[in-house]
C-alpha cells in the first residue's frame, strides 16, 4: 500500500471506528498525537528557538522580562495566523501569496464597515467570509486557467491590494468607535495576555487536528505527495484545493480583524511582505515546498523565530541596513539545524 492510499485509509479508519458515545471523546491515539509530534517534528525549530531568546537574554536580561517577550510574540500573531493557513496549501503543493494582499483588503472592508456604523463584531464575519471568498477565488482560477498557484497569487496579491487602497482612497480609515467592547478587549488583553495571542493558540490547537486526524487533513498530505496517485484513487484534488486556499484566506482574514482590534484603523499599506515572512516561517518549521507534509506548530515557531530575532536586533543595535542580512542569516540556520536534526532521527530509526 502507497504513502497516498495509507494516509487516506488512517483518517477513515479513525472516524468509521468513533462510535456515537465516543465522537465527544479524544481518542486514545489523538491523546498522545500533539506531545510526539513536538518532540519528533518540531524538536530543531523549538530548539533553534530557545537558543534565540537565550542568546539574547543572557547578555540582555531586559529582554527576558515578561512583559517584553509578550510584546514580541504579539508582533508575530499576524505572521503565524497566516502561516497556519499557509501550511495547508504549501502540504499539497500550492503557495498563496496573495496572503499580503488580502490581510490589506480584508482590513479595510472590515474598518469600512465599521465607520459606516455596523457593529464591529457584526463586521468581524464579514471580514472572515471576504477571506474565505478571496481564497475561493484564487483555487478557481487556479484550476480553470490550468495554471501554478504560484503565478495565480502572485496576480491577486497586487489585485487584492490595489481593490483595498481603491477602497480607502489611498488613506487610513480612522475615526473608529474605539471604546466599543471589540478593540478595548480583542485589541487588549485577556488574563495579563494579548488576546491576539489567545486566538492564536485556539487556532493552532484545532488547526494541528485538522492537518493530523482528520480525512481534510489526510486528502492534503496525500496529494502533495503524489498529486497523480491522489487522482487515480479518487481524492477529489479540486475540492480539497479549493478548501486548503479558502482555508488560509480564513486565517488571514483572522489576522486582519485581530490588526483592526489592536490598530484602531484600517491601513491599506499594512501587510507589504507579510507573504514571504509567511512562507518562510512554515519552512523554517518544517513544511517542505515539495509537499506531502506540514507543521501548524512549528510554523508558528518558525514566526515566533522571525520576531525574536527583529526584537533581538534592537538589543543589539544592529544598524537598519543590515536587518535583512541578519534574518536571512538566522533562516539558514533555523532551516539547517532543522534538516540535521531530522536527517539524525531518520539514521537512529
Amino acid at each position: 500500500m502507497t504513502e497516498t492510499e495509507r494516509a487516506v485509509d488512517d483518517a477513515e479508519r479513525a472516524r468509521e471506528q468513533d462510535d456515537g458515545r465516543r465522537r465527544f471523546r479524544v481518542p486514545p491515539r489523538l491523546a498522545g498525537l500533539l506531545p510526539r509530534r513536538v518532540v519528533r517534528d518540531e524538536l530543531g525549530v523549538l530548539l533553534v528557538l530557545g537558543l534565540l531568546i537565550a542568546g539574547i537574554g543572557i547578555p540582555y536580561p531586559d529582554f527576558l522580562a515578561s512583559d517584553n517577550l509578550l510584546s514580541t510574540a504579539h508582533n508575530s500573531v499576524y505572521i503565524s495566523l497566516m502561516a497556519c493557513g499557509m501550511v495547508f496549501a504549501l502540504a499539497m503543493r500550492e503557495v498563496d501569496l496573495s496572503v499580503g494582499g488580502s490581510y490589506a483588503m480584508c482590513l479595510v472592508v472590515g474598518a469600512l464597515l465599521v465607520r459606516e456604523g455596523t457593529p464591529p463584531w457584526l463586521a468581524v464575519p464579514v471580514m472572515l467570509a471576504t477571506g474565505i471568498l478571496l481564497g475561493v477565488f484564487n483555487a478557481l482560477v487556479t484550476t480553470l486557467l490550468a495554471l501554478p498557484s504560484f503565478i495565480v497569487t502572485l496576480g491577486t496579491l497586487l489585485l487584492f491590494r490595489g481593490v483595498g487602497l481603491a477602497l480607502a482612497d489611498g488613506k487610513q480609515i480612522t475615526d473608529l468607535p474605539l471604546d466599543d467592547s471589540f478593540f478595548t478587549l480583542a485589541g487588549g488583553d485577556a488574563g495579563g495576555v494579548p488576546f491576539a495571542l489567545w486566538v492564536l493558540l485556539a487556532v493552532v490547537v484545532v488547526l494541528s487536528v485538522v492537518l493530523a486526524r482528520t480525512r481534510f487533513g489526510a486528502r492534503v498530505r496525500a496529494i502533495g505527495s503524489n498529486p497523480d496517485a491522489a487522482a487515480f484513487s479518487g481524492i477529489p484534488v479540486v475540492r480539497t484545493r479549493i478548501q486548503a486556499l479558502a482555508l488560509s484566506g480564513l486565517t488571514t482574514a483572522c489576522a486582519a480583524a485581530l490588526a483592526l482590534a489592536f490598530y484602531g484603523a484600517g491601513d491599506p499599506t499594512l501587510g507589504q511582505g507579510y507573504e514571504l515572512q509567511a512562507i518562510a516561517a512554515c519552512i523554517i518549521g518544517g513544511t517542505p515546498l515539495a509537499g506531502g507534509r506540514g507543521s501548524v506548530i512549528g510554523a508558528v515557531a518558525g514566526a515566533m523565530i522571525l520576531s525574536v530575532v527583529a526584537a533581538g536586533l534592537v538589543f543589539f543595535e544592529v544598524p537598519i541596513n543590515w536587518t535583512s542580512f541578519a534574518t536571512g542569516g538566522v533562516i539558514l540556520v533555523a532551516v539547517a539545524a532543522d534538516s540535521a536534526l531530522r536527517r539524525t532521527g531518520r539514521r537512529r530509526k
